[in-house]
């Protein structure tokens, strides 16, 4: 069987809620509404961690953040663990990636066998929450609101500078793919960081939402005093006393935000007329890591299993898979086994470990059945916390706090907790015993301090004296690039040409 090319387009904190079909139909995102019209699109695709590097190691391994030990964004994802870029190049596939991925650790490439671009955020441990300092606000990297205070347009920022790069980089490898000179199958993985906060946008973006009608939540802030025990932490977390958030505020980050969906969208855009214009064939999907609350019931940003922190936009176009809306529960750790069975790639050795499937049968109409499992255990919380969606359920556990259980068709805004409803104790004691069946909650916590207090020590040892950093630095090779005389012009110039000359 011929190895299809594989190209992952993944992007940061996009809030699933906005893609029920694809793109809403009031986003301006032509380029990612023509991907969804040929990809299965799953409705209800759930990240494996609401957060950064738990949500990216999950994706890539298959596995959930109990497994992988990447409890948060200063978690080693450590060299041991097969991710979807070894198992497609163990096979026979190039790998590589431009762009984010959020690696912690002295291992920047987890199988991908070219790195185009830096990380935008550190490789080393000095995020690291203290379970031992419940409520202590680490100041210097915690979120704070003044993301939404300082929501605006500008031209460039530090993300825009960065996701600039990824995309040339991204178009560039793909011109480079296209000559020919390597002849294995490629998996290129373009992974941006907006819309990812700070709320800040480009003129041309913000101006297409001038007249948008949802620059306000559907859901008004609660008050901090309804909150439930955990967003409470979150709103701590990010500092919310010491600002006030003004309704303009609001709409000004959210219109940001869309905006940056559409600068992505142009991005994107830029990327697929590449491919088509060089001729090449591929497997596309498109995701996001996890999903921003922007200001539904007062809270923002991510850290929750709340739909818009936890629910991401999910679209898979390949020939095995019939286009069309899917709306069973999905989760960010099928993605590893769904590409490897895309590329008719092995994984039987990883199964045993490995807690995703296959989305591909449910391309081609196969109904299943298992519920979809979070995580999540890093700032903002004192303990571990796990959810679990299944059918219209989802039911959030943690040792401190009392349990959630939502009917997410009745109330999908999740305002309404029936886990102490008389009629609804025979779906709780359904769930509990199959959270209890795959959680040890203790043991789980237990876990997450000795890693939290082993990587303080690490952390603090590493910074005094001489410091190497893990960032990773891309490698560039100025002999071989353009025209060197230990080359012969006439075939570099024919090499480096597509189409070729007549």
């Amino acid at each position: 069987m011929t190895k299809p090319n594989i190209l992952v387009l993944m992007v940061d904190q996009l809030n699933g809620t906005l893609f029920p079909d694809g793109p809403a139909d009031w986003l301006h995102a032509p380029n990612l509404k023509a991907l969804a019209e040929r990809s299965t699109r799953f409705k209800n695709a759930y990240t494996a961690s609401p957060l950064c590097a738990p949500g990216r190691a999950a994706f890539m391994s298959g596995q959930l953040p109990s497994a992988t030990g990447v409890y948060d964004n200063a978690a080693e994802f450590t060299s041991s663990i097969p991710t979807y870029a070894h198992h497609l190049r163990r096979a026979g596939y190039q790998t590589c990636l431009s762009g984010k991925m959020h690696f912690v650790g002295p291992d920047q490439l987890h199988g991908f066998e070219e790195r185009l671009t830096t990380d935008i955020y550190p490789a080393d441990f000095g995020w690291t929450p203290d379970y031992r300092k419940p409520g202590e606000r680490i100041d210097w990297w915690y979120h704070n609101m003044g993301s939404v205070t300082g929501a605006g347009v500008a031209e460039i920022s530090n993300q825009m500078e960065y996701d600039d790069a990824v995309a040339f980089e991204a178009t560039r490898k793909l011109y480079d793919l296209s000559r020919g000179q390597d002849a294995r199958p490629w998996c290129l993985t373009v992974s941006f960081t907006h819309p990812h906060d700070p709320y800040v946008a480009r003129k041309k973006y913000w101006d297409l939402y001038n007249d948008c009608d949802h620059l306000l939540p559907e859901v008004a802030d609660l008050g901090y005093d309804a909150q439930d025990a955990h967003s409470k932490r979150i709103f701590d977390a990010n500092d919310w006393r010491s600002f006030d958030i003004t309704e303009d505020h609001i709409k000004r980050s959210r219109q940001a935000y869309f905006a940056n969906i559409s600068y992505l969208d142009d991005k994107i855009g830029e990327i697929l007329q590449t491919l088509e214009d060089t001729r090449q064939e591929a497997v596309i999907l498109f995701v996001s890591d996890h999903g921003d609350m922007l200001g539904e019931r007062g809270l923002w940003f991510k850290m929750s299993f709340y739909e818009g922190s936890s629910r991401v936009p999910m679209m898979i176009a390949a020939p095995q898979m019939k286009p069309g809306l899917n709306e069973t529960p999905v989760s960010n750790i099928d993605v590893c086994p769904t590409l490897c069975d895309l590329a008719g790639v092995s994984m039987d050795e990883m199964m045993e470990w490995t807690t995703g499937q296959s989305l591909v049968p449910m391309g081609q109409g196969v109904e299943r059945t298992e519920p979809v499992a979070m995580e999540y255990a890093a700032e903002g919380t004192e303990a571990p916390m796990v959810s679990l969606r299944y059918g219209k359920w989802k039911y959030n556990r943690c040792a401190l706090d009392p349990d959630q259980l939502f009917d997410l068709d009745a109330d999908p805004h999740e305002l309404t907790n029936l886990a102490e409803e008389p009629a609804h104790q025979g779906t709780r004691q359904t769930l509990r015993a199959k959270s209890d069946a795959r959680w040890d909650l203790d043991a789980f916590d237990a876990d997450v301090r000795k890693s939290q207090a082993r990587r303080w020590v690490v952390y603090e040892a590493l910074r005094k004296g001489g410091y190497y950093p893990w960032d990773y630095q891309p490698l560039r090779n100025a002999s071989e690039q353009y025209m060197r005389n230990h080359m012969d012009l006439n075939v570099l110039e024919e090499n480096k040409r597509f189409p070729r000359g007549e």
